[in-house]
């Protein structure tokens, strides 16, 4: 992902009107953040991105520092006076491979100490390929990890409060190393559970036994569990695919389904013919 492609000329001035911690204090903090920016002239779709511009600590020949948050919300429908909009936010931390000190990340520490009525600054929103179907009659499967799912709760909102006659099957596979982690599937937060349709939509969560796995690593097992009925959807013409995580989890997913293919050069082959049809679309981050 090259950041310097993006245009963040024209930012907008956007405002925290809500912020809540959806995990348990006891595993990594991740905040469900709602903004408002009171130019109407901004208009996203669910699947979009916007950037942050988080100001720079020292002085790095900058004068912010950008990061990608996918967009949490489904757009409202009439003309409004000011748009709101949702981000899913983990504070993260690195460390320095020479020194081995642990530093904050820039960005996610910036917005998770902001608090209701700061303002920032937004650009974009970005990506016109990661969108649900038009069509009410499309299955969708949803593939993510960690704040991947952050697009899927925008996509749900969307089919089942804009489209109430969705008929097309959905299913969600999440892995996570801890129930906490499943994000607005937890018992902290249950979200998710306000939007769906019980007869078309099923999540499937795989939790790690082994803490020394990630994410990206336990969504094999999701898929294995459920072999049968993924691959009958991947040879579903109807069949849109989304995959939103960290960049690992491509691996990942070629190995798991190029088992359900019968060898890899078979599903790379499918998945390319899904792809040139606008029905496999992939989110990574790093």
């Amino acid at each position: 992902m090259n950041l310097a492609s993006y245009d963040i000329s024209h930012p907008y001035i956007a405002t925290v009107e809500k912020t809540d911690r959806i995990t348990d204090e006891n595993t990594a903090e991740v905040r469900h953040i709602t903004l408002t920016v009171p130019d109407p002239t901004f208009q996203y779709i669910e699947g979009q991105s916007i950037g942050i511009l988080a100001p720079v600590p020292r002085d790095f020949g900058n004068k912010h520092h950008m990061r990608l948050y996918s967009i949490a919300s489904s757009r409202k429908e009439g003309r409004q006076t000011k748009i709101e909009l949702e981000i899913c936010v983990r504070r993260c931390f690195y460390i320095d491979e020479v020194s081995g000190e642990r530093y904050p990340g820039v960005a996610s520490n910036y917005l998770c100490d902001l608090k209701p009525g700061d303002s920032l600054k937004i650009t974009g929103p970005y990506g016109r390929h990661f969108l649900p179907p038009n069509d009410p009659s499309s299955n969708i499967v949803m593939i993510g990890v960690g704040t991947g799912i952050a697009p899927y709760r925008a996509f749900m909102k969307h089919i089942y409060e804009n489209n109430k006659s969705w008929k097309g099957t959905v299913r969600l596979y999440y892995g996570a190393q801890t129930g906490m982690d499943l994000l607005y599937l937890n018992d902290k937060n249950s979200d998710i559970s306000n939007y769906y349709d019980e007869e078309t939509f099923k999540a499937f969560q795989s939790l790690s036994s082994k803490p020394y796995l990630n994410e990206s690593d336990e969504i094999e097992e999701s898929l294995a569990e459920n072999a049968s009925e993924i691959w009958d959807l991947l040879q579903d013409p109807k069949t849109h695919v989304y995959v939103s995580g960290l960049s690992q989890l491509k691996s990942n997913l070629d190995d798991a389904l190029s088992k359900f293919a019968d060898s890899e050069e078979a599903w790379i082959k499918h998945r390319l013919t899904m792809k040139e049809e606008g029905r496999w679309s992939t989110l990574f981050y790093n």
